[in-house]
């Protein structure tokens, strides 16, 4: 008899939707670890300002896919692809399943779309170079030799411009070109968190990452690495900087941080509603709403 088709569920939303909390209570029902797909929770010691899931957390599901690179090791969004596919296909293995959790939809896209981003190694004096010259007129130059990779990337995006910079300089080709699909054999299930009150959840959580520790947790970062660390200009780091130079009082921070986090979920929800086709959960019983939307296809 053949064996059934593999499931792969996707739990996805914007930040502060509530996708940590519902994924473990998914997690623990169905008995299946979750595997994170943030493009920020993979880094080690940024915890508090990525709402990682937390020591206890972790102890009631096992998560895979945190604390891959030192925050000054960049991941390519190959090398994060080889790893996370890696580690999907040993839980897929073992129990025909897997579940994807997050909000990094780019990451998210290439593992469920089987999309095959270049294979092409961190240029390091190149990208250097490319941070003297400034954001924005790498942006300018990235519109002009790939326009079609440009379109999917913010003006402020200075990871991923350099990187599809650093492609283009390195291969002579477009990322664009450059790319190809592999359809995954896997059914998948995707399922969305999108709660109306999210502007309040973010003020709520923006609070919580400061009461935390934020910024004490961004000054271990610049001890370590320096204040110049690329990863520093994330949303809530970047305020904490500013915190700590003198820049921002502390409730600059957080009106900024909270600014920056709705205008970032705005960005996600139309990445989503654009590029996958969820079912979104009611929020009021989104939990008996997933296992039975799961129930119906592993049985």
């Amino acid at each position: 008899m053949q064996k059934p088709k593999p499931v792969v569920i996707v739990l996805l939303g914007p930040t502060a939707s509530g996708k940590t909390d519902l994924a473990i209570e998914i997690a623990k029902r169905i008995n299946v670890g979750i595997h994170n797909i943030d493009s920020r929770q993979l880094y080690k010691g940024m915890n508090i300002g990525t709402a990682k899931p937390t020591f206890k957390q972790q102890e009631q599901v096992k998560h895979y896919l945190l604390d891959l690179k030192e925050p000054n090791e960049q991941i390519t969004l190959h090398e994060f692809k080889r790893e996370a596919e890696c580690s999907l296909e040993k839980t897929i293995k073992e129990k025909n399943l897997g579940f994807l959790v997050g909000g990094s939809g780019l990451y998210l896209k290439a593992l469920t779309s089987g999309l095959n981003p270049p294979e092409v190694p961190p240029q390091i004096k190149l990208r250097e170079e490319l941070k003297k010259i400034g954001q924005v007129e790498c942006y300018q130059i990235l519109e002009k030799c790939d326009p079609i990779t440009c379109k999917k990337i913010g003006k402020r995006d200075s990871i991923r411009t350099i990187r599809a910079l650093e492609v283009f300089y390195a291969t002579g080709k477009s990322m664009s070109s450059l790319q190809s699909f592999q359809t995954p054999q896997w059914k998948l299930i995707e399922l969305g968190l999108d709660p109306i009150d999210l502007n309040q959840r973010i003020v709520i959580r923006t609070k919580k990452l400061f009461e935390n520790g934020l910024i004490e947790e961004t000054q271990q970062l610049i001890r370590k690495y320096g204040k110049e660390l690329s990863l520093l200009q994330t949303i809530g780091y970047k305020e904490s900087l500013e915190v700590i130079q003198g820049n921002y009082s502390l409730a600059e921070a957080l009106e900024s941080t909270i600014q920056r986090t709705n205008q970032f979920a705005k960005k996600q929800r139309t990445w989503f509603r654009r590029q996958h086709n969820p079912k979104w959960l009611n929020e009021k019983n989104s939990l008996d709403e997933a296992l039975s939307l799961i129930q119906n296809v592993i049985g």
